[in-house]
């Protein structure tokens, strides 16, 4: 596969979002449904109470995966930048940086989390009941955890680099080794949600060697070079610079399920935390596919904004947006015709079915909108504007979704907690939309410098 990344500056946007985020919307959509069939796997290999207890884990998931996303994110926003400038060189010592950063963090995190591993589930809402799975859960994860900073930082350098379709490939891979051995060791080896875990682990260890094999070729665009490892505190700024918006956003998220996590134990105990579980699993699926999208449009939007080439900047980033809203509205509809179908997969326990049902009407009440606002953040966050990149990310969780959760369940209970996610998506979305207005004069005046220049 060659690279392509000559043809960002030239070939029609249109084609060009296509080219770039189908692989990316393939392999985003094939972890989420993996993601799904794993959490169907666990509650009917396992139990409802599993599925709680997993629920458990994502924030504290997020925490660990915060730290290789902003490396991830902000090292292939830099290389699209810098592959823009044509300067190869400096695209090439971002890969070092990355590379040996995802794994000095990954150590650390993983570590400390490991040993404070039980006081932090409690304090994430878990039971005497739900702990035993969180547990054996999370201890699988983190020991592996490495391979899994490395695996999706790297990944996004491939397709940031010019290689959407290798990317895409190297995930479904990863996918398909989870989906292979997942049953394997729950169903055959009767290793329980350790089993879940460790199938998840032996992907991403795949995912990690791939990745390594391409960026180790001289052929690759973008690869491997003796000397280019060393960290360097400029690119490392810039890495994490532009990486602290989705940093914090998995941070904020971690605080936000947290709460919503404790809340849910507080109103409706394990099976409603269970319930959110699964509502996760299917808002993720509409997500992922926006996701996918917004990996496709990073590397367009990064190139051409640092060839100065604004009018496809502008041009790729509302394509974007429009074919985001269109997802959107159809998962939102989709979800709402037949929510006991979707829900009735994961489990066949009657409470937590009754609960899921009602809460997914409630939680996505706002879904159709919730695609401009990540579409927006990203975009931001791929021309290099990192502060209002994370003032937009940070809103929807701060600003509006935290006090709805710690405000509304005075009020309606259960309900309330439900309630949050959508009063947050409208109100961050008015704001967004504010933003937006104001940043694109100025990104209208740049191109009219640009074109005068």
């Amino acid at each position: 596969m060659k690279s392509t990344t000559g043809e960002l500056g030239v070939e029609k946007p249109g084609k060009l979002l296509l080219q770039y985020s189908i692989p990316a919307i393939i392999a985003t959509v094939a972890t989420s449904l993996y993601n799904i069939i794993g959490r169907i796997f666990i509650g009917h290999g396992v139990g409802a109470l599993a599925i709680s207890g997993l629920a458990l884990t994502f924030p504290l998931m997020n925490i660990t995966a915060a730290f290789g996303s902003m490396v991830g994110i902000g090292a292939s926003a830099m290389v699209s930048i810098r592959l823009g400038q044509h300067n190869r060189q400096e695209a090439t010592k971002v890969l070092g940086n990355a590379f040996m950063l995802n794994i000095i963090l990954a150590i650390i995190v993983s570590s400390l989390t490991f040993i404070f591993l039980e006081p932090i589930l409690y304090s994430l809402g878990a039971s005497k009941d739900t702990l035993p799975f969180a547990k054996k859960y999370m201890q699988v994860i983190l020991i592996g955890n490495v391979f899994g900073h490395l695996y999706l930082g790297l990944n996004n350098i491939i397709r940031a680099s010019g290689y959407p379709q290798k990317a895409m490939i190297i995930t479904l891979y990863t996918v398909g080794v989870n989906l292979l051995l997942a049953p394997l060791f729950i169903f055959v080896f009767h290793w329980g949600i350790r089993g879940a875990a460790l199938a998840t682990v032996c992907a991403q260890i795949t995912g990690t060697v791939l990745t390594i094999i391409h960026f180790s070729k001289s052929e690759s665009f973008v690869h491997f070079l003796p000397g280019y490892f060393k960290l360097k505190i400029s690119i490392i700024k810039d890495i994490v610079s532009i990486g602290m918006s989705n940093f914090l956003v998995l941070i904020c998220s971690s605080v936000v399920v947290s709460i919503v996590n404790i809340s849910l134990k507080k109103y409706g105990g394990d099976y409603a935390i269970g319930a959110f579980g699964i509502i996760n699993s299917i808002a993720n699926l509409v997500v992922m596919i926006v996701v996918g999208l917004n990996q496709g449009m990073q590397p367009i939007v990064g190139y051409n904004y640092g060839a100065h080439h604004i009018q496809r900047v502008l041009k790729t980033f509302k394509l974007t947006v429009k074919t985001a809203t269109y997802v959107t509205c159809i998962g939102f509809l989709l979800i709402h015709l037949f929510p006991r179908i979707i829900v009735s997969a994961f489990t066949t326990n009657k409470e937590l079915i009754a609960l899921s049902i009602t809460g997914i009407k409630l939680n996505l009440a706002a879904l159709p909108i919730v695609g401009f606002q990540i579409v927006t953040s990203s975009f931001f966050q791929s021309i290099g504007k990192a502060k209002i990149s994370i003032f937009l990310s940070l809103s929807r969780q701060i600003l509006f979704l935290i006090p709805a959760l710690l405000i509304l369940p005075n009020f309606w209970g259960l309900k309330g907690v439900w309630l949050g996610a959508p009063t947050a998506d409208i109100s961050s979305t008015i704001l967004t939309s504010l933003v937006l207005i104001f940043q694109l004069k100025y990104l209208k005046n740049e191109s009219v410098i640009s074109e005068n220049s």
